[in-house]
Parts: C-alpha cells; sequence; structure tokens
C-alpha cells in the first residue's frame, strides 16, 4: 500500500482551477473535464478503464490523481464520529 506520501504532490499537479474552465470547478490539466464527473463516477462504481473510455482525454495519472485527493481531502477534512461502545 501506498502510505499517502506524495498525495498532494501527483494530485496538485494534475488538477487544477482556473476561472476560464467550467466555471472554476477543479479539472484535469489539459481537459474540461471535472474533478466532481470523476469521483462522482468512481462513487457510482465505473472501473478506471470505465471512465477513461467515457473521457479519452483522461491519463490514468488523472484518474489516479482524483482517488489521491479524495483520500487526502477525507484524511484532513472529514470528522469522524466517535462511535460509543456498546454495552
Amino acid at each position: 500500500m501506498g502510505g499517502g506520501t506524495g498525495n498532494q504532490r501527483t494530485y496538485g499537479e494534475r488538477i487544477i482551477r482556473d476561472p476560464g474552465i467550467c466555471g472554476g470547478e477543479p479539472v484535469f490539466k489539459g481537459t474540461r473535464v471535472t474533478l466532481r464527473t470523476v469521483l462522482a463516477s468512481l462513487a457510482d462504481g465505473d472501473s478506471i478503464e470505465e471512465i477513461r473510455a467515457d473521457f479519452p482525454s483522461l491519463k490514468m495519472e488523472d484518474v489516479q490523481a482524483a482517488i489521491a485527493f479524495a483520500a487526502s481531502s477525507a484524511e484532513e477534512d472529514l470528522p469522524v464520529p466517535v462511535v460509543p461502545p456498546i454495552r
């Protein structure tokens, strides 16, 4: 397993925001494919191959960057409630 080092660098090079592209939504560099679209496809159970078939401008590294972004976001931003022990 990767362990999470380098995720910021990985997705930071692939995912950009430009006010002139898709209203400033995060997209993959050199495309108009949004990060949200790829994450939603992954959440729906689409394989990387299916996503790349739907969006031929995406590279494997782009989908991996989306996954790294999600992992990093979950690590940093999601408060996970503590479940009280069952008695």
